[in-house]
């Protein structure tokens, strides 16, 4: 029996909500791993970058157009070493600059994704998944990458467990 990966990238701090900014002391991507990691029994996987974005909003904003605009491979910290005992991996983001975080990026250039299922999971303002589903399967060749899940973030403490049940299959 191989297990289940939940690997996300969340942000805490000033996050945009139906047009306004508030402090957030979890990330939403967080909430919504958390929910899917009880549900399958997965272990739960931060992708931290060694460098953080802001807690402020704006400059948060403007750091990830840089590190997009660059295509910059952030150094992530305390990483894991292997995806080998995983076959599903589910991963989570929130929509930077219509794709994942730069760090996403970085995460999954790691490894060798052949074989495994990768479900991928957004929090958005708007623009749903964007363009990461393609970015993910031109990175991880020989996956199978399944119907992505995407998710307001003002409304992940709302999204019910059917609806992510019904997500996984």
């Amino acid at each position: 029996f191989m297990s289940t990966l939940v690997a996300y990238f969340s942000r805490k701090g000033e996050n945009y909500f139906d047009g306004n900014v508030r402090r957030i002391e979890k990330g939403n991507t967080e909430v919504v791993a958390e929910k899917i990691a009880e549900l399958t029994g997965g272990r739960l996987f931060e992708v931290v970058p060694l460098t953080p974005y802001s807690s402020d909003y704006e400059v948060c904003v403007e750091e990830s157009k840089e590190d997009k605009a660059k295509n910059s491979r952030p150094e992530i910290v305390g990483c894991i070493e292997s995806i080998d005992e995983y076959k599903t991996i589910y991963l989570g983001y929130p929509n930077y600059w219509g794709t994942m975080p730069m760090a996403m990026f970085t995460f999954l250039e790691k490894f060798d994704f052949k074989d495994k299922i990768i479900m991928p999971f957004c929090t958005h303002e708007g623009s749903g998944l964007g363009n990461s589903l393609d970015d993910i399967r031109r990175i991880c060749e020989g996956a199978e990458v399944r119907a992505g899940f995407s998710v307001s973030g003002s409304a992940v403490y709302e999204i019910d467990e059917a609806t992510i049940k019904a997500w996984i299959g």
